[in-house]
């Protein structure tokens, strides 16, 4: 305990929640931290004690409203900055903007490196993050970036399931490399759904590459948003004669009509991870939360200590 002595955690009001169950597997408290509004809406700031010298870690996922709870993090970081710590790491177990990796039309900004480069910016000297929605956002940042992926822990639970004659499908080409890995890790083999995007947050099945004809299917995403590209390809596997569906992802944003998706979809288990909570009223008895804590807190751990990350999934 005393080597973490100066290993101090804090969190804005993103996910509160995760913030304690990694500062219990971490043996620390919470730092003594408030993100409150001025009458204006403005965020204010307090730390409430001392951080000097230390190793701080500001626990925020970026997600809805994602300006706030991102504002939050800057602000909570330039605080701890001026206030002398020694490093800062901004975990982010999920990066919001990270859908805007790259211009697809002409004008588009590329706002996934903007906030990297706000982030660096505001004094984060690392970062921490778990599953981004492309992998080439680490290059974002002129600072280091620990990158986590979820799928070891997705894979952990599947197994506990004890299912038999499972494929993994990819609900689209880009998430091909992602269901291989969870693949190999249940021993399945892999198919892919073929889809095309007409428009934002619109999806439609062109057709499956793969044999899963009286298999039981566990479809892999990293994101589930409004669930129409999920919802879809279930309904498609179905047709193609699938038997059970189950669905995984890091990143429950389940935005709009996402619950009631869900709940009408030919799914049995929704399995997703708490880097961003799911609120009460859509817990669903569908939806299966697994915990990121005991990940993110062996990763804060080894930065702190000045060990390898990469050794924890060996």
């Amino acid at each position: 305990m005393s080597s973490r002595k100066r290993l101090k955690i804090f969190t804005g009001n993103a996910n509160p929640e995760l913030a304690e169950e990694i500062a219990q597997y971490l043996g620390v408290s919470v730092g003594d931290a408030k993100c409150t509004r001025f009458c204006d809406g403005e965020i204010q700031v307090k730390i409430n004690e001392s951080v000097r010298g230390a190793d701080v870690f500001i626990m925020q996922p970026t997600c809805s409203p994602v300006n706030e709870h991102l504002m939050e993090l800057l602000i909570m970081i330039d605080a701890v900055r001026r206030a002398s710590a020694k490093r800062i790491t901004a975990v982010l177990p999920y990066y919001g903007y990270a859908r805007q990796d790259r211009k697809t039309r002409a004008r588009d900004p590329i706002t996934a490196k903007l906030v990297a480069n706000i982030l660096n910016a505001s004094g984060a000297r690392r970062v921490l993050c778990m599953d981004l929605h492309a992998g080439q956002i680490q290059g974002f940042f002129d600072i280091p970036v620990d990158h986590l992926p979820g799928v070891p822990i997705l894979a952990e639970y599947i197994l506990q399931i004890g299912l038999d004659n499972i494929v993994v499908v990819s609900p689209d080409l880009g998430g091909v490399t992602r269901a291989r890995d969870l693949a190999e890790r249940i021993g399945a083999t892999i198919a892919i759904i073929d889809k095309r995007r007409p428009e934002p947050n619109v999806a439609e099945v062109s057709s499956i590459i793969g044999s899963i004809k009286g298999k039981n299917v566990v479809m892999l995403d990293d994101i589930i948003d409004t669930a129409g590209t999920i919802t879809k390809g279930a309904e498609a596997l179905k047709q193609w004669g699938a038997n059970d569906i189950y669905v995984c992802c890091t990143h429950p944003i389940l935005s709009g009509p996402a619950i009631k998706r869900l709940d009408e979809a030919p799914i049995k288990e929704v399995i997703v991870t708490n880097t961003i909570p799911v609120p009460k009223e859509k817990m669903i008895d569908k939806i299966k939360v697994l915990s990121v804590a005991p990940l993110l807190g062996e990763a804060i751990i080894r930065i702190h200590e000045d060990l390898s990350v990469s050794k924890l999934f060996d």
